[in-house]
């Protein structure tokens, strides 16, 4: 055991010296010839135009689709875009964060999910009524026309999207009156 000891320090001497040779050249910049200083450790990387362009499109279609489903107005451009090509990624993506979680909270939700209830399935593909909240195309051509065209019938869509076309008809005036039964099972007429 006392032969031991001193391998077993010299070897845990060597693990040390081993991590510290490691974390300096991690540490040290690619090129000899060139220093790192503190504002170069915390610069981004630097996107090609093709890249920056290709995640604002991946955020601004997040949103454009959310505003297109809820019905509202898509924001083609910013009003006072950022010069730096970072900075307008941020701002799109947060554009998008925000659509998204407005999306995520239909104003009458739970209504939505009782009717539900007494309806189909979310994905029921059963003519001439399709999906949870049982539309018929006329009624899909009239207040979900963007899904309708993207994605095929009402079993196609998510139950939010869903939820966010049965929304646009309530806020067009008909009320819960499209679904006369159901709407009475849960006393919403």
């Amino acid at each position: 055991m006392r032969q031991l000891r001193p391998l077993l320090l010299i070897l845990l001497a060597c693990v040390l010296a081993l991590v510290g040779a490691l974390a300096a050249w991690a540490e040290a910049p690619a090129d000899p010839g060139t220093t790192t200083s503190e504002s170069d450790t915390t610069a981004q990387p630097e996107l090609a135009p093709a890249d920056v362009q290709a995640l604002i499109d991946r955020y601004r279609h997040v949103a454009w689709h959310w505003q297109r489903v809820m019905g509202r107005p898509v924001t083609l451009t910013l009003q006072y875009p950022p010069a730096d090509p970072m900075d307008r990624i941020r701002t799109w993506k947060q554009i998008a964060a925000r659509t998204e979680q407005v999306a995520q909270h239909p104003p009458h939700a739970r209504a939505w999910a009782c009717i539900h209830h007494f309806e189909g399935s979310w994905r029921d593909p059963n003519s001439p009524y399709y999906g949870g909240l049982q539309m018929d195309l006329s009624f899909q051509r009239t207040y979900g026309r963007y899904l309708l065209s993207r994605k095929g019938t009402a079993n196609y869509w998510t139950p939010l999207e869903q939820m966010w076309v049965a929304e646009r008809a309530f806020r067009s005036g008909r009320g819960f009156y499209p679904w006369p039964n159901t709407a009475r099972y849960c006393g919403l007429i």
